[in-house]
């Protein structure tokens, strides 16, 4: 409603309901009758399965549209996912942060002062994890073929890890190396992921990137869990 600019007053007149009954929607978390969900949905841009995933998760048979639901965006190209929404999942972020690439350069590349808004978040007690590919690993050197870098992947991964110094030490934060075949660059933000799939010979900027929230009942965002340790 806020992202909208819908007050509570808009949404009773468009499901025909008394204000009343929408803040207790809000405040009690009650859930609508179906044809209120309906119009509310309508109203408000959004999947009934996102607005109200109890609904679905308590249904047989509506596991699929609460994963489709999850789904708030796919991109073309991880370039087409806006500067801002990067900044805004990272500086919204209240519980964790996971990242898990090979050099992910372009991540600090788009946040130029990256530490400095991790090192806010670590502050508040958001706990950062930051994974990236060990340059002296076969799964690197693997990749480096693939597409066709000439030897350079493991000279951007130890650029890369540059801009995180800062950050070594400090409580909260964890920054390590994994040797591992990446098939997905991941970055994950309390209950947001961003997925960057890897298809072969693909540069990682090139290829689709995929916006998923959690939501109850859903399969797709649990199909990208948080990092494993044994990663590292």
């Amino acid at each position: 409603m806020v992202h909208r600019g819908i007050r509570v007053e808009n949404l009773a007149d468009e499901c025909g309901i008394d204000p009343k009954t929408v803040e207790r929607w809000i405040s009690l978390g009650r859930v609508p009758h179906r044809r209120h969900r309906w119009s509310a949905a309508r109203r408000l841009g959004a999947e009934e399965a996102y607005l109200w995933p109890e609904v679905v998760a308590s249904t047989n048979g509506r596991r699929g549209e609460a994963s489709r639901a999850e789904l708030i965006e796919v991109y073309p190209d991880r370039a087409s996912v806006p500067r801002e929404l990067w900044l805004r999942l990272l500086s919204e972020a209240q519980e964790r942060i996971d990242v898990l690439v090979y050099s992910g350069t372009f991540f600090a590349q788009t946040q130029p002062r990256v530490a400095r808004m991790l090192a806010d978040r670590l502050s508040v007690g958001v706990q950062v994890r930051l994974c990236f590919g060990d340059p002296a690993s076969d799964a690197v050197s693997v990749r480096d073929r693939e597409e066709q870098l000439g030897g350079t992947l493991g000279a951007k991964i130890r650029a890369a890890l540059t801009y995180y110094r800062e950050l070594a030490g400090v409580d909260g934060c964890e920054i390590r190396l994994h040797p591992t075949t990446l098939y997905n660059s991941l970055f994950w933000y309390d209950d947001e992921v961003l997925v960057n799939p890897h298809a072969y010979g693909e540069a990682a900027s090139a290829n689709p990137t995929f916006h998923f929230r959690r939501l109850d009942g859903g399969g797709l965002f649990e199909h990208y869990p948080p990092l494993d340790p044994s990663l590292w």
